[in-house]
């Protein structure tokens, strides 16, 4: 399933679990730098904000009033999808990475299954997601409200995305997202011939969205507009504009991809369009 002809929806994910200031300075941790982002990400056309909760630290927290203060603080300032993550961080157990669905976001991440981070200072740390509990929160997101955004690391994840299909455990239309260049055994490198075995596979009645780590960014999510697909930008997942040279915000990574978009002949669409292509319900803070 495409996108309509000649629309986008444009994601910024500000902010990741291991992404620090120490690394680029503009990395957003406290509720009011996440919202002042949001803004300047929308007023450049971003449709969705993607936010992982941090303490003043940095350090990871599923908070439910991390969420509850950023997705109000966003709303006084814009009208951006908010879409927060249920993968959390390494030092989050299962519970806690959930709690972020109690603050109601609009939509929310889904690991469609389990991996092993094999670089840094998590090396050798599982990622688990078992099959019992991706379903137990897809039957939560769906009790709530809650559209699922599905994270496919690779083609072998479909098989979890096919399962709650057939269970009646998400609505049409499907929401994935192809992570792609992660540091996981498990996870697909970012590259054409992947981006496009993935598209090929996806189940009918999805539609896609693409991310890809570091220099990847530019070139696979450009792609992915490209074929139909949707894109994800920001510090989460790349820190620099161009090598050697660090992002100066999450904004001008997303003005970068809008105005690619835009010489593609690919208008980015506006947060109530992305809400109504993607059957995503609008919440009030």
């Amino acid at each position: 399933m495409d996108m309509p002809k000649g629309k986008v929806i444009i994601t910024v994910a500000v902010n990741g679990a291991f992404v620090t200031k120490d690394m680029n300075p503009a990395v957003p941790y406290t509720p009011e730098e996440v919202a002042k982002d949001a803004y300047e990400c929308c007023s450049e056309g971003a449709a969705i904000i993607h936010i992982h909760g941090r303490e003043e630290d940095g350090k990871p927290t599923g908070s439910k009033d991390y969420f509850a203060k950023t997705f109000e603080l966003i709303r006084k300032k814009c009208d951006i999808i908010t879409n927060a993550t249920t993968g959390g961080g390494s030092n989050l157990t299962i519970e806690e990475r959930v709690k972020c669905l109690e603050a109601m976001p609009e939509i929310a991440s889904l690991n469609m299954g389990s991996m092993l981070r094999t670089t840094g200072a998590g090396a050798g740390t599982p990622w688990i997601n078992k099959p019992e509990d991706i379903e137990a929160w897809a039957k939560r997101m769906k009790e709530l409200g809650i559209k699922p955004e599905m994270e496919c690391y690779s083609q072998a994840m479909f098989t979890d995305v096919e399962n709650l299909i057939k269970k009646n455990l998400i609505e049409p239309p499907y929401s994935l997202n192809f992570v792609m260049g992660m540091k996981y055994q498990g996870a697909v490198n970012a590259t054409p011939d992947y981006l496009m075995s993935m598209k090929q596979l996806m189940p009918k009645d999805a539609m896609f969205n693409v991310t890809a780590v570091g220099a990847a960014q530019l070139p696979i999510t450009t792609m992915g507009m490209l074929i139909g697909g949707n894109a994800r930008v920001g510090l989460e997942d790349n820190i620099f504009y161009k090598k050697g040279q660090l992002a100066k915000s999450n904004a001008e990574l997303v003005a970068r991809t809008v105005r690619l978009a835009k010489e593609l002949n690919l208008e980015p669409c506006t947060p109530d369009e992305a809400r109504s292509i993607m059957g995503v319900k609008k919440f009030s803070y």
